[in-house]
């Protein structure tokens, strides 16, 4: 490990892939190691032998559940939005020729009770459950607000300024009920929680839009998800960073990250090697409390710890149309929390697992010390559970922006159910690492598949 890189990248997340490839096509000559034997770090798509392996090591798996090579069971469950930011980096970068893409079913919100089907077209809204007859005509003229708004045109603004304005003054304008709110804040612009409507209405306008701008992409529902599982993600862009001469190293030991007298980083050792960069890129993971030098880069995050279910079900949920994959969201006000409950579920027609079994993953923000019986709501919505694997995550992130020592951290995979704030991290660690804006351009070199 004589020579020198411009950067080392720790951890094989999607955060991390991204922008080891990005940095790859930009020229620079990274080196990107892992310590697991797998790609994808917390974001990774596991077999029935490393997911037993990494859960509960000393049983046997169930031969029932099938082939081993038949599973990809995601760590973390996120979905991708059809116009979303991910969507346009992986469209850019061409990374799309490594994957292919199959579109979610149905996207649900549980509400008194049941689950409804957030509507996808003027016909389900016109029949939905979801409101009422007076509510649906508010409902109708509040979307068409949001369709009309030109920035340049007041005539379109109805007296709202969205820079102003908070987004509850909007629901007042338009006389929205309280379950309608939560269906549009939760349900489509896919806040965790109601802190938004004391903000102003900016975000909540684009990411609505972002909805149904996704949801008019394809019908159904607005999101779409790789064949084989998430960890396809990051290996697509590990393949490209390859392309472009990054090296990757799995199965690697970090032992020290390295630096000088002042701090600042000039290393990374792996028992007796070490190798020399500019700068390193890692999750934080790498920059842990254990290594004393280290102490202190991170810090655990507002949100504190998300716990996960993974569940495997031998039928579809009920109450979701036998559908094959959906996202049901649970409006913190359901049921008595600050914090949604998400539930992803995922089947054989994404190749993810056997026949006839069903991958569905309960996710929150924990609020108390029984994180499990914070998630019994989603748990009880599956129906019979064959099996079930519990992890709870504390969320780091840096506590500086990796400039004076050129120590660059990523944030933790938080608890929302898509890549939007994902995508936010790596372009901002692309700023701290190289100075300016990621603009994505469209690659022009050619290269055999």
């Amino acid at each position: 490990m004589d020579e020198e890189y411009d950067v080392v990248v720790l951890g094989t997340g999607l955060t991390e892939c991204i922008l080891s490839g990005l940095l790859s096509v930009e020229g620079k000559k990274v080196l990107h190691m892992d310590r697991n034997d797998y790609y994808g770090g917390d974001s990774a798509s596991l077999n029935l032998t490393q997911l037993y392996r990494q859960f509960r090591p000393d049983q046997a798996i169930p031969a029932e559940l099938g082939r081993d090579r038949d599973y990809a069971v995601d760590l973390i469950p996120k979905f991708i939005i059809a116009s979303g930011e991910l969507t346009r980096i992986l469209v850019h970068t061409d990374v799309t020729r490594y994957l292919e893409f199959k579109q979610i079913a149905g996207s649900f919100v549980y509400r008194d009770g049941k689950i409804s089907k957030v509507p996808s077209t003027e016909m389900e809204a016109v029949r939905s459950p979801l409101m009422g007859l007076f509510e649906k005509r508010r409902a109708k003229k509040f979307f068409e607000f949001l369709q009309n708004w030109k920035d340049d045109d007041p005539a379109t603004h109805q007296g709202i300024d969205l820079d102003k304005d908070t987004m509850n003054i909007v629901y007042e304008k338009f006389g929205l009920e309280p379950g309608t709110q939560d269906f549009i804040g939760h349900a489509m612009a896919l806040y965790l929680d109601d802190d938004y409507k004391t903000k102003i209405a900016r975000p909540t306008y684009d990411r609505i839009v972002l909805y149904t701008s996704s949801m008019a992409r394809y019908g159904k529902s607005p999101y779409i998800y790789p064949l084989y599982g998430l960890g396809e993600l990051p290996q697509s862009f590990a393949r490209l960073s390859a392309i472009y001469g990054g090296t990757y190293m799995l199965d690697k030991p970090i032992d020290e990250i390295v630096t000088d007298a002042d701090g600042k980083f000039v290393g990374v050792r792996s028992g007796n090697e070490t190798v020399k960069a500019k700068q390193v890129i890692g999750d934080p993971s790498y920059f842990g409390v254990g290594q004393s030098a280290q102490a202190g880069k991170v810090r655990v995050t507002e949100e504190g710890k998300v716990i996960r279910a993974i569940c495997f079900l031998k039928h579809p949920i009920p109450g979701t149309d036998d559908s094959d994959s959906v996202q049901i969201i649970i409006p913190q006000n359901q049921v008595g929390r600050r914090n949604d409950i998400y539930i992803a579920m995922v089947s054989s027609t994404h190749n993810v697992c056997a026949k006839d079994v069903y991958v569905a993953i309960v996710s929150t923000i924990v609020e108390t010390d029984k994180p499990e019986e914070e998630i019994v709501p989603g748990l009880q919505l599956l129906g019979p559970i064959y099996d079930k694997f519990v992890s709870v995550s504390t969320l780091h992130k840096p506590t500086s922006s990796g400039e004076d020592d050129q120590i660059f951290i990523t944030r933790s995979y938080d608890a929302t159910s898509h890549f939007e704030t994902v995508v936010d991290d790596v372009h901002n660690v692309w700023k701290r690492v190289v100075g300016k804006e990621l603009v994505l351009k469209k690659r022009e070199v050619e290269y055999e598949a």
